[in-house]
């Protein structure tokens, strides 16, 4: 692994005589309080692993002192919020809260009464409905078996067609709530159709509630599901009974014999969120370059990676960015609600005019930038890698290659990942701003290959606590979380100076535009990571 001080010395090496050099550029962190690091050697020695770290501190803080969560909607959400707006207001940014409405559901409870009391990790689907109940559960045709299989709750008294998804054949065979009784509490497993087909059938079924559990085939597939219930116009109507869910384990506990459960979800709320955006105080006001983070956790865990990695780190260049004077604007962002469906950045997006639109002349995403078991993942801004997703908008592939050039001159292998929407990015790319970022990993896992390079455990996770309670301070690689840093540090500040290898505003001639070079043949089995689509 490459030392702070040898990246510091290659990125010296690679730039002297191109970049402005400063006699103080290795004075010492001490400068940091009072210095312009306006070059990138100055600015990398001054972003330190141990300033990210601070941060990721206090969120763990955060996160204890308010339940064990900083999700949207909770006190711990608020504290992370005020501790941003202190830090950066104390380090003289422009600093708004930018408000969106959100409806917050309560955390949902799923308490196994028999025949072992046990209360089960859950949450709620987007779109249920709400209700206390208690009732025997009633497992509906599960395959508990290798490879597990299933089209459980599928057949019912709807198609898919019916409930507006159209995405998967309605599977042949018999009602699978034939003989259910009413009142019961409905066991589906994912798996073979849409969750909103299943809650539609459960619901027809007299079901009071439905636990829907994973599906077990594969390692992705063991932990909690929660996902959404929202499809196509031409639904049955609403969703009214509660729908939560669970993990394999839970379910194969749900469905022993003699199984009884407590399922509560509460009236949502609707409430108001913010997004915090700081700005330099320079900068050309026509020309902005924006970098976000989500700053919200699942109301699982403190999410400390997920993202506490990316919202520590972007704090860390945005204070150590303080006195640069940009030739750019500069716009940092902490969004609010990611984990409930990228509605803090959509909200935002969607509230600019198309002209404040068009002043933005990239965005840049770091969402999970510390993972344990990691891999140096780039969005794939060119679609070199010929896989999912499309290119991003015009401009994305000169982003990517700046990360690129960024691992290279470090010595670091680096592999493509694809633009799925899944975190902040999304709505940026949809109304065409050039968008890049970086990405270590969540719950996709590691292939064999993937080890060979980068080390750590094939067959595992990228992140083992990828939306879990476990996803704390300890959850973390400090190698990539330095570099990675770095790799922001160094992506913003050469934006900030000049952005003519993205849209052609020449900036200033000491930062020209740099070259990228190879990744690692092919592309993540993770790309994004957040939501979980409305099928199977």
């Amino acid at each position: 692994m490459i030392s702070k001080a040898i990246r510091l010395m290659i990125v010296l090496t690679m730039f002297m005589g191109v970049f402005a050099y400063a006699p103080d550029v290795l004075a010492g962190p001490a400068a940091c309080n009072s210095r312009n690091n306006n070059t990138h050697a100055k600015l990398l020695e001054c972003v330190t692993l141990e300033g990210v770290r601070e941060h990721q501190a206090a969120f763990q803080e955060i996160a204890d002192e308010n339940g064990g969560t900083r999700a949207a909607g909770t006190p711990g959400y608020d504290a992370s919020v005020d501790y941003v707006v202190e830090r950066l207001t104390a380090a003289g940014y422009n600093v708004t809260l930018d408000e969106f409405p959100f409806l917050f559901f309560p955390p949902a409870v799923l308490q196994q009464l028999t025949p072992v009391n046990v209360a089960h990790e859950t949450g709620v689907f987007t779109a249920s409905g709400v209700g206390d109940v208690t009732a025997s559960v009633i497992p509906v045709d599960i395959n508990l078996t290798p490879p597990r299989a299933n089209t459980s709750g599928c057949n019912g008294a709807y198609t898919e067609a019916a409930v507006g998804a159209a995405i998967v054949a309605d599977p042949a065979g018999p009602d699978d709530f034939a003989g259910f009784p009413a009142g019961a509490i409905a066991l589906v497993q994912r798996g073979g159709c849409s969750f909103a087909l299943k809650a539609y059938n459960a619901q027809a079924a007299g079901a009071s509630a439905m636990i829907l559990f994973n599906q077990g085939s594969d390692p992705t597939r063991e932990g909690l599901i929660v996902g959404t219930l929202v499809v196509a116009a031409g639904t049955p109507g609403p969703v009214t009974i509660p729908v939560v869910g669970a993990s394999f384990a839970s379910g194969v506990s749900l469905a022993q014999p003699g199984s009884t459960a407590h399922v509560v979800v509460e009236e949502p709320r609707n409430v108001t969120q913010v997004n915090v955006i700081a700005e330099s105080k320079g900068g050309n006001p026509n020309n902005v370059v924006m970098a976000g983070a989500h700053l919200d956790s699942v109301q699982a865990g403190p999410g400390i990676n997920d993202n506490g990695s990316g919202s520590a780190a972007l704090l860390e260049v945005a204070e150590q960015m303080a006195k640069v004077k940009p030739e750019n604007k500069v716009r940092f962002a902490w969004w609010g609600a990611e984990e409930s469906g990228l509605i803090g950045s959509t909200a935002y997006v969607n509230g600019l005019s198309q002209a404040e639109q068009d002043k933005i002349a990239l965005y840049l995403n770091f969402d999970m930038v510390g993972s344990p078991n990691y891999v140096f993942f780039i969005y794939d801004g060119d679609n070199s890698d010929a896989t999912g997703a499309g290119p991003g908008p015009a401009g994305s592939a000169a982003i990517e290659k700046t990360f690129e050039a960024f691992y290279n001159m470090v010595g670091e292998p680096f592999k493509g990942t694809d633009f799925t929407g899944r975190s902040d990015y999304g709505r940026f790319i949809a109304v065409g701003i050039p968008a890049g970022g970086l990405f270590t990993g969540a719950e996709g896992i590691k292939t064999a290959a993937e080890a060979a390079i980068w080390g750590g455990t094939a067959g595992q996770q990228y992140d083992p606590c990828y939306h879990l309670a476990c996803d704390t301070y300890a959850n973390n690689n400090d190698h990539a979380l330095d570099v990675n840093s770095d790799a922001i540090a160094f992506a913003i500040l050469q934006y900030a100076m000049s952005t003519a290898d993205v849209n052609g505003v020449s900036g200033k001639g000491n930062f020209p535009p740099v070259s990228g070079g190879t990744s690692i043949s092919g592309t993540s089995s993770d790309s994004g990571h957040e939501h979980e689509l409305p099928i199977e």
